[in-house]
């Protein structure tokens, strides 16, 4: 018998739907390590991340009426933290820099480079990035969104996040051969 990953935690689910304090909290607890380390990728500040957990949390138990099980709870929840943490950059001006007034030729025919660079090294290198480009770097390659997605999460066009996801790339391997 196959179970269906939608559903998992679905008694949870259904009894904090009635308001049920306990179901609510083991929820939490199920997922708030991991709504956490999504909150730290974007925000990169420990007590911004927390904040945006608690109002995250807090927005899922009072929208969670409108939750029907078409995705899992936690993927449903990822969506609300990681919205939460773009709007909360949005609320400190720290969005993405135009593309107009960046200057950058964008190059379309760079070649793959098939380096392996120590994971140390990555992070520190993400740490470096300008914000934008490190949200980014973070929708795309370690959340899994694709450009039509993150397009749709920061209100930009698909083709300003493949771009913007280049120069990124681009600009992360550069800083990490120069560590």
């Amino acid at each position: 018998m196959e179970a269906n990953v939608r559903f998992t935690h679905q008694a949870l689910v259904e009894q904090s739907k009635e308001g049920n304090r306990n179901a609510q909290y083991q929820l939490y607890g199920l997922y708030v390590d991991a709504m956490f380390n999504v909150a730290m990728r974007l925000l990169t500040i420990r007590e911004d991340a927390e904040d945006v957990l608690q109002e995250s949390f807090v927005e899922a138990f009072k929208k969670l009426d409108t939750f029907r099980f078409e995705s899992t709870f936690g993927a449903w929840l990822k969506r609300i933290v990681i919205n939460r943490s773009i709007n909360h950059l949005k609320a400190k001006r720290l969005l993405l820099s135009s593309l107009e007034n960046e200057g950058e030729p964008l190059e379309d025919d760079q070649p793959e480079i098939d380096v392996k660079f120590e994971i140390e090294k990555i992070k520190m290198g993400l740490g470096q990035l300008p914000e934008g480009y490190r949200q980014i770097i973070t929708l795309y390659l370690i959340e899994g969104y694709d450009h039509v997605e993150i397009a749709k999460i920061m209100g930009i066009s698909t083709s300003t996040s493949k771009s913007q996801y280049h120069r990124a790339k681009k600009k992360l391997i550069q800083i990490v051969n120069e560590l």
